[in-house]
């Protein structure tokens, strides 16, 4: 299920409110059973076998965060390093398990010219995101930044509640430790995560599905190779813009929809693509999973504050891991350590350069290196990348358009997504945000667009989500 689907929007969503809100604020657990009850039920509606293998990883995150607790009690450092240690291989084991053994079994054969054959392992939806917040909850617990959870139920809804468990944004325990048991809804919280939700499902609906719709007729064009240059690089914007509006439209409806229910989560995008420094980009792209990196690896790494040979070999695994995050293939490899090179060239010989460069300049160079970027991560594999470079130019803009109609729109919108992406309304709202005309015209304008995304749901089947195979 997704938030972008009239099952989620007219039926889930709806009956979970009703429940959630005819229940008296003062029996706070059992609004929490609510909203565990509807979390699981959200999640199994897509994989209804694999919610066992998350109550499990969740249960093994609980027993290890008492016995932690227990040891630190006893000053056993020893047992409580253990501890640790055994919970992280066990959960970081059921990740590398689900989604890298057919890799790890094809590159096997490949390199070695055997034969092993094993069966196809399925990946659990948004194993990735949940497995990183249960790390940082039994992580943060042994560095003593938490207090462990008594509560089976309250872990097993931070993990599993249903507007950030798929898809993110990677919610930090301690952002929410005390909200769990402690958070306030309001009227005005209501109003403000539903406008949040609206965004995000325009942003989903009106623009990203549309560029989905051009970004797949050149990448997952079966004559990849006789595509026109021209045709080539509207296919890489249209990506480019499908997976930022798809990616943080997801974000801003999980925000707002948490919110409705009195959680605060931290933003996950903050207008990316105005960045003038590819460092600037990954401060703003994913702001959760870079956090994590950086907090829970980079850092007790050494970071920055070691030898330079050290602090490029941290970086090196930091982006190494980071592009084998996003998907079991050599192309989010390669996609990893692209930045990698691009980031260390910034913090070293460009430094001074980027500094002193004006902002259009550098604007232009880190939009174009980002969609080199988004290439490495799109293509289906190494190979097609060849076959773009290498394009014959013999479909034009005309044929694509003539075998899929639907491309025209994709076209039309292509600028708007790129106004869009820029944070000029942002400013805008910022300025207008005290008045009262500017907040009715708002809310009737995102009512609006409301109509129109359930328009375009009723009439269109196509409604890919990017981040379900991570």
């Amino acid at each position: 299920m997704v938030f972008s689907s009239l099952t989620f929007i007219f039926y889930f969503l709806p009956l979970c409110l009703i429940l959630y809100f005819i229940t008296p604020r003062k029996f706070k657990k059992l609004r929490n059973i609510i909203l565990l009850i509807f979390s699981l039920v959200f999640y199994a509606w897509g994989e209804p076998k694999y919610i066992i293998l998350m109550l499990l990883t969740v249960t093994v995150s609980y027993f290890s965060g008492l016995l932690i607790n227990y040891f630190d009690e006893k000053k056993n450092k020893k047992l409580k390093r253990l501890t640790l240690i055994v919970s992280i291989v066990l959960i970081i084991g059921s990740l590398i398990f689900f989604k890298y053994t057919n890799f790890i079994i094809d590159n096997i054969n490949s390199i070695f010219n055997s034969n092993i054959e094993i069966k196809n392992i399925v990946l659990p939806i948004g194993i990735s995101f949940y497995t990183f917040q249960i790390l940082s909850y039994v992580i943060d617990l042994y560095w003593k930044n938490i207090k462990v959870q008594k509560s089976w139920f309250n872990l097993s809804l931070y993990v599993s509640f249903f507007p950030q468990l798929i898809a993110g944004p990677i919610v930090r325990y301690e952002t929410i430790e005390d909200q769990l048991d402690h958070r306030q809804e309001s009227l005005e919280k209501v109003v403000s995560g539903t406008e949040r939700f609206l965004i995000g499902l325009a942003k989903k609906v009106l623009i990203a599905n549309q560029m989905a719709i051009l970004a797949d007729a050149v990448f997952d064009n079966s004559a990849l190779a006789g595509l026109s240059y021209p045709v080539i690089i509207l296919g890489i914007l249209a990506y480019t813009f499908q997976i930022y509006f798809d990616f943080s439209g997801y974000s801003d409806m999980a925000i707002g929809l948490g919110r409705i229910f009195g959680f605060e989560f931290l933003e996950n995008f903050n207008y990316p693509y105005i960045s003038k420094s590819i460092t600037d980009f990954w401060k703003r792209w994913h702001i959760s999973l870079t956090t994590f990196f950086r907090e829970y690896l980079y850092i007790p790494l050494g970071g920055n504050r070691v030898s330079t040979k050290r602090w490029i070999l941290n970086m090196l695994i930091v982006w190494f891991l980071t592009g084998l995050w996003h998907g079991a293939a050599w192309n989010f490899i390669l996609w990893g350590l692209y930045f990698f090179v691009i980031l260390i060239l910034e913090k070293t010989v460009l430094k001074k350069i980027i500094n002193k460069t004006p902002y259009l300049v550098g604007f232009a160079i880190t939009f174009i290196l980002i969609n080199i970027g988004w290439v490495l991560f799109r293509v289906n594999n190494l190979s097609d990348i060849a076959l773009l470079l290498n394009s014959s130019s013999t479909i034009t803009l005309n044929n694509l358009i003539a075998s899929n109609p639907d491309i025209i729109l994709s076209l039309v919108l292509l600028p708007f997504a790129f106004f869009f992406s820029l944070n000029i309304m942002k400013k805008l709202d910022d300025k207008l945000i005290g008045k009262r005309w500017y907040g009715i015209i708002k809310k009737l304008v995102l009512l609006g667009l409301f109509v129109v995304c359930i328009s375009f749901l009723v009439s269109s089947m196509y409604n890919p989500f990017i981040y379900f195979r991570f």
